[in-house]
């Protein structure tokens, strides 16, 4: 239990940071457990929330205080729940990352999140313990203004839709496959879904089944996602994306999406045909329905920056009112953008800027450059994702608790590498020595302290490719500075950056061979995960850990103990 004090705290926590007296407290109580749900019309069993997937959606205004209570039914597995783009000010312990800053949540067991929504915006919430996201655990937050203030920009109704990629394959099966000798890839995803529908071809099953059931496309659960809209009017769709490996085009067909909010932050607004989106990303596009009402349009999203010819695109459909739902669009659904054509989406990721009115300047100069080489690496004999030749393992005692209580055994108390061999490393060859190090080593950040982060994309084991890294930032928002193609240069590249109005965001994506440049602030004390977004990866070791004011962190909960060497604490 949070100990009442801390309670107290948070109401104090806000008017201290310039918020209203208004705030409410918004209770949910939650109960994952297994459940045999057909999103593609292929039947497996999925983690749901109080019996859906996604999960319910949040909806609050800012300073708002959520209680979230779950209850863990599942059977034989552990969860735990990440609140995305929440910064967690005051409650490090509640960010939801297993291992990170809390124990799991046993099954049978009951655990109670509680914090503050700080920044407007739209956010996500998924699991955070081994791949559970991929089946399903997963929702959107939605974060209005305070009563009385209002956005730059205008629409008369407001939607969300989160965006995915599915497996038939169980997360276990996956994770046996990628932990073992010889490695065994999980594959391209065998759907898309649109706010948890797909279709699925069942013709293409290469076994058919005895059982009816298995694959039905009469069934209800796989009917196409449809958004109605009534002609005239305007609309803000927040679409988020949580895939468990794709990067992503989303359109809606003839219409034009105006991009106007990125994770949480206002964006100068730009007009797109294709909304390229990476896992973890949220956007707010605003789309007006001004074409011929007596027809409905596909929205579609397909896979780009790796090869899935036996991916079907998701297809939903835009609903003109009065049409019938049901009416399918009677054109053909619209092409798909190249998938290895990088320009378009790094000009996409150029292309955002904070709006007018609402840039947070970053400071001139930073403390510290840390450099992350992002390589494809072997280790034992098994495959694995490495940053600076260290692919991450996590401990068995939460680094937060660890910190806190002085548990120097609990994780090793040597720092990881600031940089790799930037004048010898080629970034285009797979590299001569392909075996890497493990660690769970992290990354001490002094307070206040302005960190530059470059991230740097290579080879993989495989020939001439290189892949797409989505960059998640827990308990921080950053500057995203720049983008650039090859190898960062450290002389030249930083006097690139923007440091006039540039876009704040907590994921980013590192495009093939390329690099990406963030700044941000060591200001919220806690121990907080930086990782690539995609599943897999995490799972194979891309990721670090930043530590920095742990001193100002206040009494840890007993809630988030019970594991590794927390246990009697």
């Amino acid at each position: 239990m949070v100990p009442v004090r801390f309670l107290l705290l948070i109401p104090l926590i806000a008017l201290l940071n310039g918020y209203g007296v208004e705030a409410r407290i918004r209770r949910y109580k939650w109960e994952v457990k297994n459940e045999f749900k057909s999103p593609d019309c292929y039947r497996k069993m999925v983690i749901t929330i109080n019996g859906r997937t996604p999960g319910p959606t949040i909806r609050a205004q800012q300073n708002d205080t959520i209680i979230v209570e779950v209850t863990n039914s599942l059977f034989t597995e552990n969860i735990a729940i990440h609140w995305h783009g929440i910064r967690q000010i005051g409650t490090p312990w509640f960010d939801g990352s297993e291992g990170i800053t809390q124990c799991p949540i046993l099954p049978g067991t009951t655990f109670k999140y509680q914090f503050v929504v700080d920044r407007p915006g739209t956010y996500v919430y998924h699991a955070h313990y081994g791949m559970q996201r991929d089946s399903g655990l997963y929702g959107s937050i939605i974060v209005g203004l305070s009563d009385g203030e209002s956005e730059p920009f205008a629409y008369d109704y407001d939607r969300n839709i989160i965006l995915n990629d599915w497996y038939h394959n169980s997360t276990t099966e996956q994770a046996v496959g990628l932990s073992k000798v010889p490695f065994q890839w999980i594959g391209e995803p065998q759907s898309l879904l649109i706010h948890g529908r797909g279709r699925f071809n069942c013709s293409s099953l290469s076994v058919p089944s005895s059982d009816p059931g298995l694959c039905n496309t009469t069934n209800p659960d796989c009917f196409p996602f449809r958004l109605i809209v009534v002609p005239g009017k305007t609309y803000r769709l927040r679409v988020s994306s949580l895939t468990s490996l794709s990067a992503l085009s989303f359109q809606i067909e003839g219409h034009k999406l105006t991009v106007v909010e990125a994770d949480g932050h206002y964006v100068e607004p730009f007009v797109v045909q294709n909304l390229f989106i990476y896992s973890g990303e949220t956007y707010s596009v605003l789309v007006k329905a001004d074409q011929d009402p007596t027809t409905n349009y596909w929205i579609t999203s397909n896979i780009v920056s790796r090869p899935a010819p036996n991916t079907p695109p998701g297809q939903g459909v835009l609903v003109y009112y009065p049409n019938h739902p049901r009416r399918s669009p009677l054109t053909i659904p619209p092409a798909a953008p190249v998938w290895n054509d990088s320009r378009p989406r790094m000009a996409q990721s150029q292309a955002i800027k904070a709006r007018r009115g609402y840039i947070h300047t970053p400071p001139a100069v930073s403390d510290r450059v840390i450099v992350f080489l992002n390589t494809q690496n072997e280790l034992n004999g098994r495959r694995r994702w490495s940053v600076n030749n260290v692919s991450f393992t996590h401990p068995l005692t939460p680094y937060l608790i660890a910190l806190k209580h002085n548990l120097t055994h609990a994780f090793d108390q040597n720092p990881p590498p600031d940089g790799y061999d930037f004048l010898n490393y080629d970034i285009y060859e797979r590299h001569p020595n392909a075996n890497t190090t493990s660690g769970n080593g992290i990354y001490r950040l002094n307070f206040n302290s302005i960190v530059d982060v470059i991230l740097q994309n290579a080879n993989t084991m495989n020939p001439k490719n290189s892949e797409t890294h989505p960059w998640h930032l827990h308990g921080h928002d950053f500057w995203v500075l720049g983008y650039g193609e090859g190898k960062f240069d450290m002389f030249n590249d930083p006097n690139k950056y923007n440091l006039v109005n540039p876009i704040m965001k907590n994921t980013v994506p590192v495009h093939p061979f390329g690099w990406t440049a963030l700044r941000f602030k060591a200001d919220n004390p806690g121990a907080w995960s930086f990782h690539c977004h995609i599943e897999s990866h995490l799972f194979m070791g891309m990721g670090v850990v930043f530590a920095e004011g742990i001193e100002k962190v206040g009494k840890l909960p007993s809630s988030i103990m019970g594991c590794g060497q927390t246990q009697g604490l």
